[in-house]
């Protein structure tokens, strides 16, 4: 069975055919796309499509809005328009057009003929009229429909392509970090199940299991040693105590561009700072769910860097 976002996704595509190919009449096409409106639209387009089933009022602000921008108003001063549902416009139209022909003057002659024919272009310009008025509403309506059709579409595929490139690069990650540290990969659950609870204890938790990732995380892949390493004219120590030094010799080592290592160090350097200091600081649950991610997404980049491209300068 489709999920719901398969299934708003293949909806959207179909109505931009419905549409483009003009395979439905308008009474089925406002219901298709209300289906779709359930799944995807805001409470204003389901009360302008609701009006486009049902017709128009001049009080309800909805109303008012797609009166005016489905070109409805005759007379905006006076309340004057088109307050029927598109079907009904549809309707009239055809109407419209077949009184056109039923109005031409064949058989008559002499004077009778000219009055006829007066008559009949008096007639014939107050239809054409009212069709153009009402072919423009109705185009303007199904482009107001496109346009909707086509934003779920385009945003379902968006947001479809990005799930699927991060459960791909995720899956990477969980790998690497299972194969590398695997002590990390145990911690990542408790910090999800605290950030669900949403309160400030759990939050304040939530942060210090993070620093404690990155904390397992460096003596994963660097593990403590005596000496300095010189890094940018810096001699870093790699006792216990310094994770983030350990960290930036890691990525010193597998990596030779200056900028990605800068950005690195700058990237952990704000992060640790952040986690640490929301343990006693406030940090709303959004900030918190957003530092995780970034933890995470940062111990994948640094998994991610592969072999030593630099020989390694510890000084004991």
């Amino acid at each position: 069975m489709e999920s719901e976002a398969e299934h708003t996704l293949s909806l959207s595509r179909e109505l931009m055919d419905d549409i483009e190919l003009q395979r439905l009449d308008a009474d089925k096409l406002l219901l298709k796309c209300t289906r779709l409106a359930r799944l995807a639209g805001t409470d204003e387009v389901r009360t302008w499509l609701k009006h486009e089933m049902e017709g128009y009022n001049g009080t309800g602000g909805v109303s008012l809005k797609y009166m005016a921008a489905t070109g409805r108003w005759t007379n905006f001063k006076e309340k004057l328009g088109y307050y029927g549902p598109l079907a009904e416009i549809d309707g009239n139209l055809q109407t419209y057009k077949q009184r056109i022909e039923a109005s031409r003057v064949d058989s008559l002659s002499g004077d009778a003929l000219i009055g006829a024919i007066r008559t009949q272009q008096t007639a014939q310009q107050a239809f054409a009229t009212a069709i153009a008025r009402m072919t423009r509403i109705r185009s303007t309506v199904l482009s107001l429909l496109h346009t909707f059709v086509t934003n779920v579409y385009y945003e379902r595929q968006f947001a479809n392509v990005a799930e699927t490139t991060f459960e791909q690069y995720k899956k990477e990650v969980d790998s690497l970090i299972a194969t590398l540290a695997g002590s990390v990969l145990t911690k990542l659950p408790s910090v999800v199940a605290r950030l669900r609870e949403g309160d400030d204890e759990a939050i304040s938790q939530a942060l210090t299991t993070c620093r404690r990732i990155i904390e397992s995380f460096a003596d994963a892949i660097y593990p403590p040693t005596t000496g300095t390493y010189e890094l940018g004219g810096n001699q870093l120590t790699l006792d216990a105590s310094k994770h983030l030094n350990r960290i930036n010799v890691y990525i010193a080592e597998r990596t030779e561009s200056k900028s990605r290592r800068d950005r690195l160090r700058q990237n952990i350097s704000n992060l640790y700072g952040r986690v640490s200091a929301g343990v006693h600081a406030d940090v709303t649950a959004e900030e918190a769910f957003s530092l995780f991610l970034n933890v995470y997404m940062f111990l994948g980049e640094v998994l991610h860097l592969g072999d030593v491209v630099k020989p390694e300068t510890v000084v004991e």
